[in-house]
């Protein structure tokens, strides 16, 4: 029996290859982890610290369909790999934190590029440009056992056919176990955190009725249509 006075949400997940599902807790992304999209977002590339924002974990889909969201008219893909994290803490030494995570897949960060770039103007938070309903669409995890660590590889989008994002995961500016040590320094990390570690160079508009092919090397594709 449960003291809740309204019906309890459910707990979003990420479906894993194999059968089963993981559970998520938080969902932390990085931007402007890739040089060359720094520079197409009219930004200095040079190694800073790096900058975080949050999606909410609901905000995960694995339907394959992305419906177009409302109040925008420049919605833009950006393909990535997820970390999802099996264990956490405060801290954690770089040379551990590989340690806690339990596996990876194939993402998008859709993004209303209008209101976001509103956003930045005015100083503000992102989350309006970034953190609307289905805009994470994931694929299924892949435990690392299977795909090992992920240092390298290639990472493509492809919409209707036509390629628009490609890069090497080797290209990343801050690689998967500095994102988890910085990140750790600044919140505690638990189980079911997952990252969104940034998006190669390419990123451009979608429309209705547009098929989006993402692939990262050792995980495979994830195909989602604009509806």
């Amino acid at each position: 029996m449960s003291d809740f006075v309204i019906p309890a949400p459910s707990v979003p997940s990420i479906p894993v290859s194999g059968g089963g599902s993981f559970p998520v807790r938080r969902v932390y992304c990085i931007g402007r982890n890739y040089a060359a999209h720094a520079i197409e977002m009219g930004h200095d590339p040079d190694r800073e610290p790096p900058f975080f924002f949050q999606k909410n974990p609901d905000n995960l889909d694995s339907s394959g369909e992305f419906p177009y969201p409302p109040h925008s008219t420049d919605v833009h893909h950006e393909v990535e790999l997820v970390v999802a994290l099996k264990s956490g803490g405060t801290n954690i030494p770089l040379d551990r934190a590989l340690d806690h995570v339990w596996g990876y897949a194939v993402s998008l960060d859709m993004t209303r590029r209008d209101l976001q770039g509103e956003a930045k103007k005015l100083g503000r938070p992102w989350e309006i440009g970034k953190a609307f309903e289905r805009s994470a669409p994931v694929g299924p995890l892949i435990p690392v056992a299977i795909s090992g660590p992920l240092a390298s590889g290639r990472i493509e989008l492809k919409v209707n056919g036509a390629l628009r994002q490609e890069g090497d995961l080797n290209q990343m500016i801050w690689k998967v176990p500095e994102m988890i040590s910085y990140l750790s320094e600044y919140f505690e990390l638990q189980a079911g955190d997952i990252i969104m570690s940034g998006t190669p160079s390419g990123v451009g508009p979608v429309l209705r009725g547009d098929t989006m092919d993402a692939m990262i090397e050792g995980l495979g594709s994830l195909t989602v249509m604009v509806v």
